[in-house]
């Protein structure tokens, strides 16, 4: 009886932590259609495995540029020259990951999420090619940038 009561709550928290992920492509799609890497450029992904802090969503930044948000279940591919990159994300704390790349080199950047006084922070943190090739096919394509 106590179950029927708290359906429609149940139901509205399933719905918001659905509609807050990242919805495309899968990994598997998404691969199959990606260029190939430019033998002079590196690729990084930048995916976050997890639901949890569903609202919280910054922006990805690669020195400095937007490359999209930090969407629950969504994974960006960036393309770029071999050289220093610094990945970042804010809330109410800046947080930056400094990686190389260099040619045809695919690093992986996995967004987890910490609490924090008032909010969580997305932070960026560098991770094996095993682990990210892994964690990055339960993810939906976000885009190519």
């Amino acid at each position: 009886m106590n179950l029927l009561r708290c359906l429609p709550v149940i139901i509205a928290v399933l719905s918001l932590l659905i509609s807050g992920c990242a919805t495309g492509p899968s990994f598997a799609e998404a691969s199959r259609s990606l260029p190939p890497l430019d033998p002079a450029k590196g690729r990084i992904y930048l995916y976050r495995t997890t639901v949890m802090g569903t609202a919280i969503q910054p922006d990805i930044r690669v020195n400095g540029e937007v490359v999209g948000s930090a969407k629950p279940k969504g994974f960006i591919v960036v393309d770029r020259p071999a050289g220093q990159y610094q990945i970042s994300t804010s809330t109410e704390v800046n947080r930056t990951l400094s990686l190389t790349l260099s040619p045809g080199q695919t690093r992986y950047v996995k967004l987890s999420l910490s609490m924090g006084f008032m909010v969580g922070h997305v932070y960026p943190e560098l991770v094996e090619n095993v682990q990210g090739s892994s964690d990055v096919q339960e993810c939906s394509f976000l885009g190519l940038k």
